[in-house]
């Protein structure tokens, strides 16, 4: 049988290219999401690593570190020769040379050791003493403040001057106002320890477990801190880790269905060869193994190919991502040795999985009636009733898992039962999919070819249904893809709007002046600005300031219902509500020389600046003279954060303003999202690749197949134009039908995948459908049917009628 296995890889090698080809991309297609995954994780983790530069370890958890244990880890540092780096932050008051920057300036630490200094340098120097300080470059800009100028860090006795030596650049995601060494920030009393930072001279295993020894806090490799951190930031949810097992799964499920496909055509068209070895006295042992190593072989060599291909096509993607997504959003890609051997042994193996039931179903059949033509079962049949009732079986256990999957908000299950059902959908194939070609074949009645086309495809429902899986495949992962990203952007984008109703907002001590806002409106990159009138008014937690937007105030906002007080409440923020010494009680009193009012108390997670929101009916009765308190100011689409802070913090420092940068956190939020659509995007156009492969090998093999039926057509006839016309019809139907089902099918799923994955993270997310990109694949997906019956379809007619009739 030795001699018969490569005689046979010799002679249908064209047959066996298709098969190499659909192995190779889903072998790439894993390798693939190995290097994009690691660009997007980078572009994720890259402001959280530089924010603990050159360290080997990290001591801390998710919420900070134990209060002693910084100075237990300095200790261990300094007695094995080691450096550490407190990280530490907390909100005070500075006051600087022209009178208070703020009474509530974020202030971090930074090291001396430049090894583990995360701060970048834009001018001066870096500190080199605890007397000395970096500002950010945004803050000295809007508070006036140069080098060489002395700041009071601290309240009452806990305070501590130092002297600015240098101006920091935006760097870390624990960027400060102003920053300190640890020995100044512990003397100002108010410290928050986040967490340390461990350079290890050598062996690392030896520090981590002397750390370990002495501290109450976890510690952990800089990776897995940061990673650790990345999850807590997007709300306990590892959404990259999320849509790699989403992907890796897709890329196995559609690996699987296209290369059984092709294998059950493959070895159906040599149905004839294997019958007639079987005849002259080849056991079907004999002809399984012989097979199973023609697919063992294509198996080795398809996944070498795959690999190779994978890095190269990782790295390709990766650099076009990079160039339109930028640098910032995608990181480098590299490629783990782990994945690299797991996507080629899961090649092989899925391979050999996927031929299996193929291989047997060559050898049940026997000989002579392998021999004969095999007709197609139909419901009429015992094998097509089982078909049907395990196909409707497995579509309801399928959704069934999805349903559990939702309320049990779990993952796995949600891909298990999307697994399931899409199976049943694939087994109920020839019975779904003839009614859709009659139904879409009626728009054709009109057109020769399409009409033909139409009654060959109804006529073969097994073949149809085939031909239309890879297809369909592709089109549902493309629509479930799409739509649950809608919806998870949408998500997102309501939720931080309700948080960040306004980009910034600018507060004072004092009214500020009506020409004030007009010189705002003058600042590049500012779209609008709102004066919003307000008072500081008397209440039973002390001094308050309180605002009430107009309703056109409210309306210029992003989200006017997270302002807006619902009857007699005042909407308190979370950083105004921490203020209050005795916590915010149910009911506040609010007094004036003008009048009282007594208002309900809500705290809402929402910041519009440092001011309680009250109905403008309270404000008109305590306060009826209320001058512009607070600036509302939205940005324009592209607009740097912190340039746009500076310049109106340098227009506003006159009047005392404080600015509020909502719009930086917006934008960190919306580059994690740029870098998850763009790794989305690269892993969907790979996928969507492998359907389009998968679609192109079936119709190939299905027109190879028919030699004989299109060499009688021509014979009776039909012109090669008229043939190629009629395969192009056939394909484009096929293809229809199967993008409409794909399109309904991916709808499905994405609701589903929303209710279990994005919803528990985000309980207000809505399904959104993006109709526009919906079309656009629905039209894609059609024209790519052509596209790939096309060719097949050529070749086809190039075989003459008298040389068609004698092929097998």
């Amino acid at each position: 049988m030795r001699t018969v296995l490569f005689a046979s890889l010799r002679t249908h090698t064209r047959r066996y290219v298709s098969a190499l080809v659909a192995v190779s991309i889903a072998v790439a297609f894993v390798v693939v999401i190995d290097a994009i995954g690691s660009g997007a994780r980078s572009g994720i983790a890259a402001s959280v690593e530089a924010a603990y530069p050159e360290a080997d370890l990290v001591v801390g958890e998710e919420y900070g570190i134990a209060e002693s244990d910084p100075d237990r880890v300095l200790r261990v540092a300094e007695s094995r020769g080691d450096r550490a780096a407190v990280i530490a932050s907390t909100w005070t008051t500075v006051e600087g040379p022209e009178g208070t920057i703020g009474d509530d300036v974020r202030v971090g630490t930074v090291a001396l050791d430049p090894q583990l200094r995360s701060q970048e340098i834009s001018s001066g120097r870096a500190p080199s003493s605890d007397r000395e300080a970096l500002v950010s470059t945004d803050t000295a800009k809007a508070e006036g403040i140069a080098l060489g100028d002395t700041l009071t860090v601290g309240v009452g006795r806990e305070t501590v001057d130092v002297t600015v030596v240098g101006l920091a650049g935006s760097s870390s995601y624990l960027d400060a106002d102003v920053d300190i060494t640890w020995p100044a920030m512990a003397a100002v009393g108010l410290a928050i320890p986040d967490a340390v930072a461990y350079d290890v001279r050598d062996d690392v295993a030896g520090a981590q477990e002397a750390l370990t020894a002495v501290t109450e806090s976890p510690v952990q490799t800089r990776d897995e801190y940061v990673d650790a951190r990345i999850v807590l930031m997007n709300q306990g949810a590892d959404v990259l880790s999320y849509l790699l097992l989403l992907f890796a799964a897709i890329a196995g499920f559609v690996a699987v269905l296209v290369i059984a496909n092709t294998f059950t055509i493959l070895f159906a068209q040599r149905s004839r060869d294997f019958a007639l070895l079987r005849c002259v006295g080849a056991t079907g042992r004999q002809v399984l193994r012989s097979v199973r190593a023609e697919a063992l072989v294509l198996a080795l060599v398809a996944g070498a190919t795959g690999v190779v291909a994978g890095i190269v096509t990782g790295r390709l993607l990766g650099w076009l991502i990079r160039a339109f997504a930028g640098e910032e959003a995608f990181g480098p890609v590299s490629h783990s040795p782990t994945w690299l051997v797991a996507a080629f042994v899961g090649g092989v193996l899925t391979t050999i999985v996927a031929a299996w039931l193929p291989t047997r179903a060559v050898v049940r059949v026997s000989p002579l009636a392998a021999l004969r033509p095999a007709a197609d079962p139909t419901a009429r049949t015992t094998a097509g009733r089982v078909r049907i009732a395990v196909g409707v079986l497995t579509t309801l256990a399928g959704f069934a898992a999805l349903g559990l999957a939702v309320w049990g908000s779990s993952m796995p299950l949600m891909l298990a039962g999307g697994m399931a059902s899409f199976i049943g959908v694939l087994l109920l194939g020839p019975v779904v999919v003839p009614r859709l070609l009659r139904l879409f074949g009626r728009v054709g009645r009109a057109g020769g070819p399409f009409r033909v086309a139409a009654a060959n495809a109804v006529r073969h429902p097994r073949r149809s249904a085939a031909t239309t899986a890879s297809l369909l495949v592709g089109v549902t992962l493309a629509t479930a893809i799409l739509t649950g990203m809608a919806s998870a952007r949408d998500a997102v984008t309501t939720e931080m709007d309700a948080e960040y109703p306004v980009d910034f907002a600018v507060s004072g001590a004092r009214a500020f002046d009506p020409d004030l806002v007009e010189a705002v409106r003058g600042v590049p990159d500012v779209a609008d600005v709102r004066g919003v009138k307000g008072a500081t008014v008397a209440s039973e937690a002390g001094r308050l300031t309180v605002i009430a937007a107009s309703e056109a105030d409210r309306a210029a906002t992003l989200d006017p219902a997270a302002i807006s007080p619902k009857g007699d409440e005042v909407l308190i923020p979370a950083a105004v509500a921490q203020e209050f010494a005795d916590g915010v009680p149910e009911e506040l009193t609010l007094r004036t020389g003008d009048g009282a009012v007594t208002l309900a108390t809500r705290v809402v997670g929402s910041e519009w600046g440092q001011a309680a929101i009250v109905p403008t009916e309270a404000l008109e009765q305590v306060a009826p003279d209320a001058a512009v308190r607070v600036l509302w100011v939205l940005a324009e689409d592209g607009a740097d954060a912190d340039d746009l802070a500076g310049a109106l913090g340098a227009l506003t420092r006159d009047a005392d303003g404080e600015v509020a940068n909502n719009l930086k956190d917006q934008q960190w939020v919306a580059t994690q999202l740029d870098v998850l659509v763009w790794a989305v995007l690269g892993l969907l156009g790979v996928g969507i690749l492998i359907a389009l492969v998968g679609i192109a090998n079936t119709v190939g093999l299905s027109i190879l197949e028919r030699s004989r039926e299109h060499a009688l057509m021509r014979a009776l006839g039909l012109t090669r134009r008229g043939l190629s016309r009629v395969l192009a019809a056939e394909g484009m139907l096929l293809a229809l039908v199967a993008s409409v089902m794909g399109v309904v099918l991916g709808t499905v799923y994405a609701m589903f995948g929303v209710a279990t994955v994005v919803a528990d993270v985000m309980p207000d997310a809505r399904l959104v459908v993006p109709w526009g990109q919906l079309a656009a694949v629905l039209v894609v997906a059609t024209a790519a049917g052509l596209a790939a019956a096309t060719l097949p379809a050529r070749r086809g007619a190039r075989v003459m009628p008298a040389e068609g009739l004698t092929l097998d």
